[in-house]
């Protein structure tokens, strides 16, 4: 994800920082009730990278995993590291024409789990807290020289691989677990099925019922998204949550409630019936008041001392707010500035 505006430009600088923040610390944790509670793995911090498409999707599948009773606990980088291997293909071949960007929507990690296969954490991160802009840049570099120097595409991978292996490191063709070995595919198949979740939104712009490609930069792979009224869409949520079933949430953060250093997400005055909210957010989305800006994982349902209803969510920004990481999304704020979620497909 990637903000549009200068404003959230400022946000991303200090959310680079949100591990080191000890401002969070002089922040007074709020008393919620919590009515669902999903089990969580421990929470990431993507650093000042655009990679939360990869993270809050993955953070779904292994809430849903551990609700079963399974311990799966997987690699962003690994996902990551094919995706730049895709970036470096695609940018040798078309040039200026394919900038390499890792930005991007959940719907895309399903795509690259599916293609790359899986490995889980344990198995598959970097030593150290790789610089994903930095890389970036060098991997541009590399495939730069390369196209200079007349190199074939497969010199060009061999070249993007040293760096990547240097980078983050070289990935093992196993996944072992409880005594048996998996390729990745195997592995990825084992956690997640193609055609398990399905995206959804709710914009008037087209028919609901209907699915079209949602129109967001961040929808670099053209991904369909089934549309449904607002109402619909929340209590989707709500239903999934209820059974155990996490689900990713991407949406506009640049309101000025929005606070990780708070750990809430609120918004003042919005409507109180659904055609109200569903006529606000559609002239929002219309202006571009409301971007994609980020995801994360929505694992539970809480409500504050007034009654009034959250979503908790699991962020990627580290813990250092008052909730361990976690953020409270008042239901306000997601009805009105929500662009999507991923949600496990209901069973027939």
């Amino acid at each position: 994800m990637k903000k549009s505006f200068f404003g959230m430009a400022i946000l991303a600088l200090l959310i680079a920082a949100c591990g080191r923040d000890r401002a969070a610390t002089d922040i007074q944790k709020r008393p919620f009730t919590h009515e669902v509670m999903l089990k969580i793995t421990p929470v990431k911090n993507q650093g000042s990278s655009t990679l939360c498409w990869v993270y809050a999707m993955l953070a779904t599948i292994e809430s849903v995993h551990l609700m079963m009773g399974d311990s799966v606990n997987l690699s962003p980088d690994f996902i990551t590291r094919h995706t730049l291997s895709e970036l470096a293909d695609d940018y040798y071949m078309k040039g200026s024409a394919a900038r390499p960007s890792l930005r991007g929507m959940a719907p895309m990690l399903l795509s690259r789990l599916q293609r790359y296969g899986i490995l889980t954490y344990d198995t598959y991160h970097s030593t150290d807290e790789t610089n994903y802009n930095v890389l970036l840049r060098k991997l541009t570099k590399t495939v730069d020289a390369a196209r200079a120097r007349q190199d074939g595409l497969e010199e060009c991978r061999q070249r993007v691989d040293g760096l990547l292996d240097e980078t983050i490191r070289p990935v093992p063709r196993f996944q072992f677990m409880f005594g048996a070995e998996y390729t990745t595919q195997e592995f990825a198949h084992s956690v997640c099925r193609k055609d398990e979740y399905e995206a959804l939104t709710s914009f008037t712009h087209h028919p609901f019922g209907e699915r079209f490609e949602l129109e967001v930069p961040d929808n670099r792979d053209k991904d369909l998204f089934t549309n449904v009224p607002i109402d619909s869409l929340q209590q989707r949520v709500v239903d999934a949550l209820h059974n155990g079933h996490a689900v990713c949430w991407e949406g506009d953060i640049s309101e000025p409630g929005f606070s990780f250093i708070r750990g809430v997400a609120e918004i003042e005055g919005a409507p109180a019936s659904a055609a109200s909210v569903q006529k606000l957010r559609q002239r929002m989305f219309e202006r571009f008041q409301t971007t994609d800006d980020h995801c994360m994982s929505i694992i539970g349902i809480a409500h504050d001392a007034k009654g009034q209803k959250y979503f908790v969510c699991k962020n990627s920004w580290g813990t250092n707010n008052p909730y361990g990481g976690l953020m409270y999304m008042s239901f306000d704020y997601f009805a009105l500035k929500t662009i999507c979620v991923v949600a496990k497909n209901i069973e027939p």
